[in-house]
């Protein structure tokens, strides 16, 4: 198999959903934080370029650009010269699982309250969470 078949039959790394009311430059943000607090972006991770990001997801090369610019900014990503930008080992890789929770609430609050507008029942949105986790066969 050569790289690009490879590369090709890879998982994607990141979810981006252009017909979300979120813009793509934020979505990239906030999958990239979250993934740094949990452990599964840890300290020097290289990530795709923005050429490689832009075909990857057919998004334009400017929307990447600005994600990563902003990612640097703040301090989660570091450039290097002539190689792809990695992630920071001046950022600690892992939150505690409350710093974790706390990112994820507003999409809780907006997930249980679209369930109440729907009427359904907590066990079912349960059983739909723990499906989307893996955890329910």
């Amino acid at each position: 198999m050569d790289d690009r078949s490879r590369a090709r039959s890879a998982p994607r790394l990141f979810i981006l959903q252009p017909a979300s009311v979120v813009p793509i430059y934020r979505q990239l943000i906030d999958q990239v934080r979250r993934m740094v607090a949990s452990g599964q972006l840890p300290p020097g991770t290289a990530l795709p370029s923005v050429r490689e990001m832009a075909a990857e997801y057919t998004v334009n090369p400017t929307t990447i650009s600005k994600a990563y610019s902003l990612l640097e900014a703040e301090g989660l990503l570091q450039r290097n010269r002539g190689k792809p930008m990695t992630i920071s080992a001046r950022r600690r890789a892992n939150g505690t699982v409350a710093q974790r929770l706390k990112q994820v609430q507003p999409h809780v609050e907006a997930l249980v309250l679209a369930a109440r507008q729907l009427d359904l029942r907590e066990e079912d949105l349960a059983a739909l969470i723990r499906k989307q986790m893996g955890e329910d066969t």
